[in-house]
């Protein structure tokens, strides 16, 4: 009964575990191979546990992300419907409905490839392109956003061709230096560097803004972790990383 009582606490708390429970640790040690085991059967739990936090919490900003262009979108179309609007009235609204449109669809295809990374069913499609052009569009893109703030840049590209996945490697860009304006005080400055260290190319993005605490960091490139609960994307440059 001695040697037999850990192994069917062990067995006990897996069941709990296989039910859903994540709740359960084993208390008692043991200076043997059973207390290493049981060590293990601890942590796999803390993480479990985690985990299940983090994924609620994350779809649940998913669903807060998407209702917010879905009311934005239906307050416009009704607006349309006020036959007395000027064309600049309506072009206007037909804009703000178009850019909504843009953000759901972005957000809908990132939670697609969330699952489609999860599974290991997406597809990697490699080809040859200057990284530094890529790098330069995204920061163009995102023109609207750093204006807006007067976002002053410090650019500094190396012309490197590289082999890999354009469309999801673009993502991670729009994504970093997304965060970095994002999180930059107005009139403020963003450092973004390109160069090759040991065959290898290595950008770095730079931000002034209020930065990760340091508590923080040891997770962000967990499964579902957000260190700003209303930023959804950090989990997919986690994932594309």
């Amino acid at each position: 009964k001695r040697f037999l009582k850990p192994v069917n606490e062990l067995k006990e708390m897996t069941d709990r575990v296989a039910k859903g429970d994540f709740d359960v640790q084993i208390s008692e040690t043991y200076d043997n191979e059973m207390g290493e085991l049981t060590q293990n059967f601890n942590t796999m739990v803390k993480e479990l546990r985690k985990n299940e936090v983090l994924k609620t919490d994350f779809v649940s900003n998913v669903s807060h992300e998407i209702k917010t262009p879905l009311a934005t979108i239906q307050g416009y179309v009704t607006l349309l419907q006020d036959e007395s609007l000027s064309k600049e009235e309506k072009d206007r609204y037909t804009n703000i409905i178009i850019e909504s449109t843009d953000r759901l669809t972005t957000l809908v295809n990132n939670v697609l490839n969330i699952s489609k990374i999860d599974n290991h069913k997406i597809s990697i499609d490699k080809s040859d392109f200057n990284l530094a052009e890529q790098i330069r569009e995204a920061i163009l893109s995102l023109e609207s956003e750093w204006v807006t703030k007067n976002i002053d840049f410090d650019i500094e590209l190396e012309e490197i061709t590289i082999n890999n996945d354009k469309n999801l490697l673009y993502n991670v860009w729009i994504n970093l230096i997304g965060n970095a304006i994002k999180f930059s005080k107005d009139n403020g400055k963003v450092i973004i560097s390109l160069t090759k260290q040991d065959n290898k190319a290595v950008v770095k993005i730079k931000d002034f803004g209020c930065g990760i605490s340091k508590e923080d960091l040891p997770y962000i490139f967990d499964k579902f972790f957000q260190v700003d609960k209303s930023f959804l994307l950090i989990y997919l440059i986690s994932l594309f990383f």
